[in-house]
């Protein structure tokens, strides 16, 4: 195989991937729905082959779980799957905030501040439903930029993983509403403002109870 075919085939892959997630995301595929590889074919309108070469890479990273006799199964949203979710995203997160306490310039931090104060004004005036697509986007953000700072690309993809599945957790029934726009943005605040003072273990209580806070709510809605 030549590089540049090589290169094709990794691209249609990847496409395959971001299709998937994308309908998985927008739930037009639902968590724990059983399908089949030619449902995903017609759902993604990505080629067999590349579906193929798919599910593995969904099977390694614990997005579809094979059921005997039964097929494919897209991940069950239960306790468990809360519970394993976010331990892994404290585990991350408290050495990534750390970290990103000594590393990060004071620039790269006062835009973080920026950005999120600039969120809680527009809500102070009204939420509208196109300001929380926005809220929702500032913390995915948020969070992957500080874990991008560590510079370590396999903590970078686990994160990215694992923000999918706490993802399909929250928007079954927790995603960033219009209630939780302005709270969530303080609490990110808070973290800010320790990260301003270099105050590595503030910032990273702050992180913890933010994080258990989003928890909570998953875990009282299961």
């Amino acid at each position: 195989m030549t590089r540049h075919a090589r290169r094709a085939e990794l691209k249609l892959r990847e496409r395959a991937y971001d299709a998937f997630t994308e309908h998985l995301l927008r739930s037009k595929i639902k968590p724990g729905q059983f399908v089949t590889q030619r449902e995903l074919v017609v759902l993604t309108g990505q080629p067999l082959g590349a579906i193929r070469e798919l599910i593995p890479r969904l099977e390694a990273e614990g997005l579809i779980v094979t059921v005997p006799q039964r097929g494919m199964q897209i991940l069950p949203l239960d306790i468990g799957l809360i519970r394993n979710a976010f331990q892994f995203r404290m585990i991350l997160e408290r050495e990534a905030i750390s970290s990103f306490c000594q590393t990060a310039s004071d620039e790269a931090i006062e835009r973080l501040e920026a950005i999120h104060q600039s969120i809680i004004v527009s809500a102070q005036k009204g939420v509208t439903d196109e300001l929380v697509a926005e809220a929702q986007q500032v913390d995915r953000e948020f969070h992957e930029t500080v874990v991008d700072e560590l510079n370590n690309d396999i903590i970078s993809k686990a994160y990215r993983v694992n923000w999918i599945k706490v993802r399909l957790i929250r928007q079954n029934e927790t995603s960033l509403d219009k209630e939780l726009v302005i709270p969530v943005m303080q609490e990110h605040l808070v973290i800010i403002s320790a990260m301003k003072r270099r105050d590595a273990a503030a910032a990273v209580d702050a992180a913890v109870a933010h994080i258990m806070n989003a928890r909570s709510r998953a875990i009282n809605l299961e």
